[in-house]
């Protein structure tokens, strides 16, 4: 895989159209079933890979079309959780409140793969390099109800385990970039130093190709910080893990730059647009805070993004924002 300096792509997810898709914040419901469901998921994934690739993105995703919800689709392709019949988990994240979630109520193992199958449909239609995510452990126990085991870091090791056979597939499949997400680590700092950064560095053993963790800042359309891990600690623990690199959010988050400077070597997804329902920023305001990140991040391992994922907005401006990360790029190669 080769990617031009200051590559684009996208945290993962795009729109789904209304044709098929109701949502409701993060939750979506498919309106349709069985093959009726498979024709327009394809058709939808189809569409996004085409639409990315009419706006010049260097790195695809397969838009996460036919994921119902964030880490849905990962947990269904596993045993020991029971997705029929969830359960009430309280939890603070910014706020207090409840949820039904999917229980953990056995041993976790992968019974069979979870995305492979939808790389495989997105590598037949672009011959641009593709991007695939999976949650991460720890956003996996964050988002599920654990019924089954007593020590919370042996879940995390089971969960890392099935991780790691997925990411191997994918590997073996072609995959050119994975991403791990884990929103849970920029919210628990005790557990990242329990067992987190351990259990990210298991998801990786015998992965050679890239693969990056999102550290997620927060959600669209929710102002003020949602996390108690600052990311200059927080990626210096993630720095002695195998991990190729990171995906970090300074559009919200009004980060300095210079915190990249620990990154050496690595990748550095950095997120300078608010994916959430707001106009497209100054690109003045954004070109110099790439530069900035210039200063600590060569441009072959910096690549531009969203900060999160574009799922919550509109196609139109979904795409808008995908094409002023390309023209920023592009300007900015040509001052190298």
């Amino acid at each position: 895989m080769q990617l031009p300096p200051i590559a684009t792509t996208t945290t993962g997810s795009f729109p789904k159209p209304e044709q098929f898709a109701d949502r409701r914040g993060s939750r979506i419901t498919f309106r349709l079933e069985g093959s009726a469901l498979q024709e327009a998921l394809d058709d939808a994934t189809r569409g996004i890979l085409r639409e990315q690739d009419n706006i010049g993105l260097d790195l695809l995703t397969d838009g996460e079309q036919r994921r119902l919800h964030f880490i849905d689709r990962f947990l269904a392709g596993l045993d020991g959780v029971d997705r029929q019949r969830p359960g009430l988990k309280y939890v603070y994240r910014g706020r207090a409140s409840e949820h039904m979630v999917p229980r953990v109520i056995d041993k976790v193992r992968r019974r069979v793969p979870a995305v492979v199958e939808d790389l495989r449909f997105a590598k037949s239609e672009t011959k641009r390099p593709v991007k695939m995510a999976l949650p991460g452990p720890m956003t996996v126990i964050d988002s599920t109800l654990n019924e089954a085991y007593g020590d919370e870091k042996d879940l995390a090791m089971d969960v890392a385990r099935a991780i790691n056979e997925e990411l191997l597939d994918l590997q073996a499949a072609g995959c050119d970039v994975m991403q791990i997400d884990e929103p849970a680590m920029t919210r628990y700092r005790g557990k990242v130093a329990s067992y987190g950064a351990e259990a990210l560095d298991r998801c990786l053993e015998g992965i050679q190709t890239p693969t990056v963790v999102h550290l997620c800042y927060g959600y669209p359309g929710v102002g003020g910080k949602r996390h108690g891990n600052e990311y200059p600690e927080l990626l210096d623990r993630l720095m002695k893990t195998r991990i190729s690199g990171f995906g970090v959010e300074f559009a919200r988050s009004n980060y300095d730059p210079a915190i990249l400077s620990i990154c050496k070597d690595r990748l550095v997804m950095f997120g300078c647009v608010d994916p959430g329902d707001s106009p497209l920023p100054s690109k003045s305001l954004v070109m110099e805070r790439v530069r900035l990140a210039l200063q600590y991040v060569s441009p072959e391992d910096l690549w531009l993004a969203p900060d999160c994922g574009l799922m919550t907005i509109p196609m139109t401006l979904a795409a808008a924002k995908a094409r002023f990360l390309v023209d920023v790029a592009r300007e900015l190669r040509r001052t190298l």
